[in-house]
């Protein structure tokens, strides 16, 4: 399994650069252990084609599990040992072998066209491989097994550009993090940061207001 991006539509061009020359460093201060400690997974960063033009493929994650429960996400999880070695093609088979089991997207359809480095979750001991993939042909997609995901839906780059659908989130320990308010959910944590960067390093990014600020429970 390689990457290509061979055919990719011109408006991928600036995340395709990105992904060649961004370091981790410039991603997240959350940076894999030296030691090699942490659970090696991988996320499908999915861009599509949709009514609106540009789009994300992301998921909420099931309210009953046991980490990052109810949160949106990009499809993804742990490597399994027939995804193959997680220093060159497991993470790729990995993201797109969740991202089946998750929503049901037909991985035929998917064209992967790079990697970012990788990243590291503390609170979950996840070394994460984001691998960037096109939507080449769009299949139907919905949450496959409820206990694991509440709901699959596609977010428009427009809408994660606007800055009214823009702030900045706390953690009750002190961290901030950006945050997007789009489709009736709170993208933060993680997902949030990875997608704030990669919209700032393609040249999408528009100012907004980082002092607008939204707290967790932000339902209540």
């Amino acid at each position: 399994m390689t990457l290509s991006t061979d055919g990719l539509p011109g408006w991928l061009d600036p995340v395709a650069h990105a992904a060649t020359t961004i370091r981790g460093e410039q991603l997240s201060r959350f940076l894999p252990p030296e030691d090699g400690a942490g659970r090696q997974s991988a996320v499908l960063i999915l861009f599509g084609e949709g009514e609106r033009g540009p789009e994300l493929l992301l998921m909420e994650r099931a309210g009953s599990l046991r980490s990052h429960a109810g949160q949106p996400s990009f499809p993804g999880g742990a490597l399994d040992p027939e995804d193959g070695d997680p220093r060159t093609e497991g993470p790729l088979r990995a993201a797109l072998r969740e991202a089946w089991e998750e929503t049901g997207l037909d991985p035929s359809g998917v064209q992967l066209f790079g990697a970012l480095p990788k990243l590291y979750i503390p609170v979950s001991g996840f070394v994460v491989s984001p691998v960037l993939g096109w939507w080449r042909v769009p299949t139907p997609v919905a949450a496959v097994d409820p206990a694991e995901t509440a709901r699959v839906f596609t977010v428009p780059v427009a809408d994660l550009t606007d800055p009214a659908n823009r702030a900045t989130t706390i953690h009750p320990s002190g961290h901030k993090g950006p945050a997007f308010l789009v489709e009736s959910a709170l993208v933060w944590g993680f997902t949030a940061g990875v997608i704030d960067r990669l919209l700032h390093f393609a040249g999408w990014e528009r100012p907004w207001d980082r002092a607008k600020t939204v707290p967790l429970d932000w339902r209540s």
